[in-house]
């Protein structure tokens, strides 16, 4: 757990940059259900596409 304090926007967001990446690594929740997951995901290539 990281303290930021208002006046240090560089520091914020270094440990959101971190949390964020941390977060990823991790790979979907095993709580949520495959099928949602799977949605996200073509809902995501068809606005690429």
């Amino acid at each position: 757990m990281e303290f930021c304090s208002s006046a240090e926007g560089a520091k914020f967001q270094k440990v959101a940059t971190e949390f964020d990446e941390e977060i990823r690594k991790l790979g979907p929740s095993p709580l949520r259900p495959k099928s949602d997951t799977q949605k996200k995901e073509k809902a995501k290539a068809k606005a690429k596409a």
